[in-house]
């Protein structure tokens, strides 16, 4: 399985025709139907439903899809990084969940990319399930990672701001005339809490027992989606304060009390050596830590 032939496939699916995808690789569209009828031949599936005017993934097909954007970005990676250590240049790499308490983080890769013209960065949102499997697969230098975790395979830096918890509530609802949040408040209310917050349970000892008269109606993954359903008055949204701009909605925030808080740690694989340009990113934020 060659990484040309993957480029290739990824081409094709994205293009969803074959003769455009040749066209982006000056190739004839013969010679790229065969490398991939090849390539079917060698992994023993099918890729796409024939007979259709659009191209059409089998589940295999989706299944290499995904990986073969995994092992093309980890090889343009490596090629970047190697090719790039006597000169401050790459890509720096980052996976982080929502949140503005990761703003330090952002203020010294701002620093750089002003002082290094030939930086590049990448960042990536998503759940910690993201972050820890792309740090493990390489394709991440560092992941920032909020709320508990257990982070013996990594190495880690607390980072300075702690996410404070609370609601997204409408204003007219008769919730949303306290200044702070109780638990004996949320009972029955219809709650949407973000997926990472479900599995790791934050809530119990801030509730205690009341938590199992809590109402968890569903779960995001994006605060922005959320934000929509809780303007209908359908339910409130567990959030952090200042997640999102609700300037000229018809939504308020409202803390939790006694305060619940999440701490945000940078954490990097032990077990991978760094770019020289990732090894600048966290020099330069000891330094302001």
């Amino acid at each position: 399985m060659e990484v040309r032939v993957l480029r290739y496939f990824i081409e094709v699916v994205q293009e969803r025709n074959i003769s455009n995808a040749a066209k982006r690789f000056h190739i004839s569209q013969p010679t790229l139907s065969r490398q991939l009828m090849d390539l079917e031949e060698e992994l023993g599936i099918t890729l796409f439903e024939r007979g259709h005017r659009q191209i059409k993934l089998t589940q295999e097909g989706y299944y290499l899809y995904e990986r073969a954007q995994e092992i093309t970005g980890l090889v343009d990676k490596t090629e970047t990084d190697l090719q790039s250590q006597k000169i401050i240049s790459g890509t720096l790499d980052i996976g982080a969940g929502e949140s503005t308490a990761i703003q330090p983080v952002m203020t010294v890769i701002g620093t750089l990319l002003k002082e290094y013209p030939d930086i590049k960065i990448n960042l990536v949102s998503g759940d910690s399930d993201l972050i820890y499997q792309r740090l493990n697969n390489g394709t991440l230098d560092f992941g920032i990672i909020m709320g508990p975790e257990k982070l013996l395979n990594y190495h880690s830096i607390s980072l300075p701001q702690n996410n404070i918890w609370g609601i997204l509530v409408r204003k007219d609802q008769p919730i949303a005339k306290k200044k702070k949040i109780t638990p004996q408040d949320l009972i029955g209310l219809p709650l949407l809490t973000s997926a990472q917050s479900k599995q790791q349970d934050i809530f119990r000892s801030w509730a205690g027992s009341l938590i199992n008269r809590f109402n968890f109606i569903g779960q995001y993954n994006l605060i922005f989606n959320a934000r929509l359903l809780a303007e209908t008055g359908a339910c409130l949204a567990l959030t952090y304060k200042n997640l999102i701009n609700i300037t000229g909605t018809d939504l308020v925030f409202r803390p939790l009390t006694p305060a619940v808080t999440d701490q945000n740690n940078l954490i990097w694989n032990k077990n991978r050596q760094l770019s020289n340009v990732a090894q600048l990113f966290l020099n330069r934020l000891k330094e302001v830590q």
